[in-house]
């Protein structure tokens, strides 16, 4: 599997990048090499020029190309779709996978000589930065309106591809349902000490306060994370915290749906979980959806094949693939249908918090720092 955030980089690389996004440092400050899909290791940027990319092409997609995919999401996903668009189009794509962070600080010092012709994040904070620093081109409109507009960029810049839940793990043997929190805040209260596990510098853990801090504002949310910080135990990502909460080493955390349908399937069924998901619901904080999005450079070498790129990922091929996965997203594409095990996306009664909310997590990073999560 190619080297994503999941893998590689552990609380250190992941905590540079949170700080890189924040700083704009170079990712060799924060010890993050990226892999290709053939398995060298090199820096992005370096190997991206080796990849053999062919000259910009005219003003149609041209199937005698390589475009170079920055990519921070799921590797096994991503190249999923790249196989199906390389079948389709012909156009064969040069995969580069890291930490979305460190990616758009590779981005932002690269700038117009990056290699880059399409970036794909697991966060929208992560498009946003590039997009308000002028590096991203704007979308086509039709595949623009593929996607319902509160889950593209504000000004056309990127689109959704998927989207995950925010959810409550918890262990049923030491958190009876009776004591499940009505809101993601009340978690900073006192009978939560020791319950709840968090993962200060996982970048789908910033949303989650960006949400707070748009709800309930900058001082309920500086109380909150407070709060966590005396209450929780703190762990490397969502795969570690949901593992701990399985094993009953702590009642509860703070996780994506996802790696509760990932982690199952590989323990051999629902069944075979002691974890179970708590939905906040309620327009909470709790149930923020969070957008992965796919954006293309405005200095890519090959705008044609880019946008043909972006509009694959949001068709109805391109989002059956990410549903056949069994990477457990929500599809975005107005029509595509989530995988079955899912809670359905309408009913997660998600609060009223845009991208543009979001913005680029910086405020989010912050405030992690001013109270020590960081």
């Amino acid at each position: 599997m190619v080297i994503s955030r999941r893998s590689a980089g552990a609380a250190g690389g992941k905590l540079c990048a949170a700080l890189g996004l924040l700083t704009c440092i170079a990712l060799a400050a924060c010890g993050g090499n990226a892999t290709s899909s053939s398995g060298s290791s090199a820096p992005a940027s370096t190997a991206a020029r080796a990849s053999g990319a062919a000259s910009p092409a005219g003003s149609g997609a041209s199937s005698n190309v390589t475009i170079n995919l920055y990519n921070g999401q799921h590797a096994s996903t991503t190249n999923a779709l790249v196989a199906g668009f390389t079948k389709q189009t012909g156009i064969k794509v040069q995969v580069r996978s890291a930490g979305g962070s460190g990616l758009a600080n590779q981005i932002i010092e690269e700038g117009s000589s990056s290699p880059a012709d399409v970036v794909y994040a697991e966060n929208s904070p992560e498009l946003m930065i590039l997009e308000e620093k002028g590096l991203l081109a704007s979308v086509n409109p039709d595949t623009l309106a593929r996607v319902p507009s509160q889950y593209n960029s504000p000004t056309g810049k990127w689109v959704g591809v998927a989207a995950r839940a925010a959810v409550l793990a918890y262990n049923p043997d030491l958190l009876p349902q009776d004591q499940l929190p009505k809101s993601i805040l009340d978690l900073a209260k006192p009978n939560w000490q020791g319950k709840i596990a968090l993962a200060p510098t996982e970048s789908d853990f910033q949303p989650v306060i960006s949400a707070v801090m748009k709800l309930n504002g900058q001082d309920a949310a500086k109380q909150w994370l407070e709060g966590l910080k005396r209450n929780g135990k703190t762990f490397n990502g969502n795969t570690a915290i949901l593992t701990a909460v399985n094993n009953g080493q702590i009642a509860a955390g703070l996780i994506n749906n996802y790696y509760w349908f990932r982690q199952a399937d590989q323990a051999g069924g629902p069944a075979k979980m002691k974890a179970q998901l708590y939905y906040f619901g309620n327009q909470d904080a709790g149930a923020l959806v969070d957008v992965s999005p796919v954006g293309a450079l405005a200095s890519s070498k090959h705008p044609a094949e880019a946008q043909r790129f972006m509009a694959y990922l949001v068709s109805p091929e391109g989002q059956q693939i990410l549903v056949d996965s069994k990477d457990y997203e929500y599809p975005l594409a107005i029509g595509a249908k989530a995988d079955p095990a899912l809670k359905p996306l309408a009913d997660l009664a998600a609060p009223n918090v845009t991208v543009a909310d979001l913005g680029d997590g910086r405020a989010a990073v912050q405030l992690e720092q001013q109270v020590g999560l960081l």
